[in-house]
């Protein structure tokens, strides 16, 4: 009987042995872009899937506008430089945006994959962990950015409301306040204790931060509510957008004591996040 030929395992384990391990959240360079553009892509695909979903949550803030503004007539705003009301709500609501798709979407989805067992898979997948965070929190600034043109685009057609008056500090204010909301969605998702809490728990503190803030109705600056509306990042936000897009008289061309706070606020999420991540479900 002829021998049965045994396969060469010290050949393999050399083979094996030559070809690196790969280093789980470390940057290589800019091949890494590539893989996180690509999951971004991913990330927007999902978000598509369900159209109705996505384009509520992009629009619902025009359909605020737009019922405010039907309201708004030629009402000026004296506490802000007599700026036109409708001119308040455009700005207002662009930080709205930013902080519905990167402060309450992304924590809702965040628990939702976590308490549904998809980010712990997510985590034994060969893609590194912080390529899918960073996709995520880019997938939810795309939908923010998404929702401030549409709103910018219905402002000028819908209100004769004129583009920004200062461009740059009104993109960098967008840019921070959507990093810092992202970083504040993170740190709330690890607050939430289960997937029925999610929506109420995000919700409720979403509106409750914007009702407090001055979004619907302008707040007259060193009153007591605007007092204490100040230590909280959404009414910063606002004034630093009305700022810049009207370019009232009086208000700073950069806003840093408004992109100050908001830093601070995006902080502190990242300090909760951190302390209190988990990638597996919690059980009650």
């Amino acid at each position: 009987m002829s021998a049965v030929s045994k396969p060469d395992v010290s050949a393999s384990v050399t083979a094996s042995a030559s070809v690196p391990a790969p280093e789980r959240g470390t940057f290589h360079g800019v091949s890494d872009l590539g893989l996180v553009a690509r999951q971004v892509g991913f990330e927007q695909l999902s978000f598509w899937l369900n159209p109705i979903g996505a384009l509520m949550t992009i629009a619902f803030s025009v359909v605020f506008l737009i019922l405010l503004g039907a309201t708004a007539g030629k009402s000026t705003v004296s506490s802000y430089g007599g700026i036109k009301l409708i001119e308040y709500y455009v700005a207002g609501f662009c930080g709205y945006g930013v902080m519905a798709a990167c402060f309450t979407i992304l924590a809702i989805t965040m628990v939702n994959r976590r308490e549904t067992g998809l980010l712990k898979r997510l985590r034994l997948s060969p893609l590194p962990t912080w390529m899918l965070m960073d996709a995520l929190i880019i997938n939810a600034m795309i939908v923010a950015a998404m929702g401030v043109v549409l709103l910018l685009a219905v402002g000028w057609l819908g209100y004769g409301v004129n583009a920004p008056a200062h461009w740059l500090p009104f993109i960098v204010t967008l840019f921070v306040a959507m990093a810092c909301y992202s970083a504040m969605g993170v740190g709330m998702s690890t607050l939430v204790p289960n997937q029925d809490a999610a929506g109420p728990m995000v919700s409720l503190t979403f509106f409750i931060l914007v009702a407090l803030s001055g979004l619907w109705f302008p707040i007259a600056p060193g009153s007591g509510l605007a007092t204490f509306a100040d230590f909280f990042p959404i009414r910063h936000l606002i004034n630093a957008l009305v700022g810049s897009f009207t370019g009232q008289r009086g208000s700073p061309y950069w806003p840093w004591r408004d992109l100050g706070v908001m830093l601070i606020w995006g902080a502190v999420g990242i300090v909760v996040g951190l302390r209190r991540w988990s990638w597996s479900p919690r059980r009650d």
